[in-house]
């Protein structure tokens, strides 16, 4: 590998790491995956946090990359088995607060995907908030993360 492809990966790497912020949501660890280079569907997660003094809700994602993009998360039933479902009203996000879109739990869901997630591509994808209004995101594709790195497990909003 060449010197100024390591340079263009590293700054490529840096951008990437910077949280979007516009008014006081600030949107951080995003990432992105699906379960097979020939899956139709994948998933982006990452943490919204409220800096302000105002309650907001994410009512909205959408994105190129595929035909569908819904708001999910995940919700025990009656027998005890875990469904992932689409969540119409979108997800509450208080004053100083904080939305967790983990595995397991809150998440973008992308159906119908036009192009493969491969490792290190960026997808576009545009938060839409009651208040705050578009965010756009640049959510890089990260096939090998684990889940408990990053946002990890823990209580969500909601």
């Amino acid at each position: 590998m060449s010197f100024k492809s390591i340079a263009f990966a590293t700054l490529t790497t840096l951008a990437t790491a910077l949280p979007a912020m516009a008014a006081d949501i600030m949107v951080d660890d995003a990432y992105a995956r699906s379960s097979a280079m020939s899956a139709k569907t994948g998933a982006a997660f990452m943490m919204i946090h409220n800096q302000g003094d105002t309650d907001d809700r994410l009512i909205g994602v959408s994105s190129p990359a595929a035909k569908v993009v819904q708001l999910h998360t995940h919700k025990e039933d009656a027998n005890g088995v875990m469904k992932m479902m689409h969540v119409e009203e979108g997800f509450a996000l208080p004053a100083e607060g904080m939305i967790k879109m983990q595995r397991g739990g809150h998440h973008v869901m992308f159906m119908g995907i036009s192009e493969p997630f491969e490792q290190g591509i960026m997808i576009p994808l545009t938060l839409t908030f009651e208040k705050a209004g578009e965010i756009e995101v640049e959510v890089p594709v990260d096939l090998e993360r684990q889940p408990m790195q990053g946002g990890g497990h823990g209580k969500m909003s909601e």
